[in-house]
C-alpha cells in the first residue's frame, strides 16, 4: 500500500538534497528521503513519534540551509504533516 503523502515527502525530498550546498546536508537529505520512500511502501506506516523524529531532523536541516532547500524541504513537512493528520493516536 503506497501511502500518497509520503512518497511526495520523499521526492521533495530528493530536490532538497540536489540543492543542497554541502555533502553532509545533501548526504542528510537523502537518508530522510530514503525513509519516508520505506514508509510509503511498508505494509504500515510511521507512527506520531518516528513523524515527530523526521519533523525534527528536517526543520534543523532548513533552517540550517535555507533558500531553495528549504522552501523544499517545508513542502516535504507539508506531506507529512498531511499524512499524520491519518495516523491515529495522540
Amino acid at each position: 500500500m503506497v501511502r500518497e503523502n509520503l512518497d511526495d515527502a520523499a521526492a521533495t525530498l530528493r530536490d532538497a538534497a540536489d540543492a543542497a550546498s554541502d555533502d553532509e546536508t545533501r548526504e542528510r537529505l537523502e537518508n530522510q528521503a530514503e525513509q519516508f520512500a520505506d514508509h510509503a511502501e511498508a505494509d504500515r506506516g510511521p507512527d506520531h513519534g518516528t513523524l515527530a523524529r523526521h519533523e525534527h531532523i528536517l526543520t534543523e536541516i532548513a533552517d540550517e540551509e535555507g533558500g531553495d532547500v528549504a522552501a523544499d524541504v517545508e513542502d516535504a513537512l507539508e506531506s507529512i504533516r498531511a499524512f499524520r493528520e491519518t495516523v491515529e493516536g495522540v
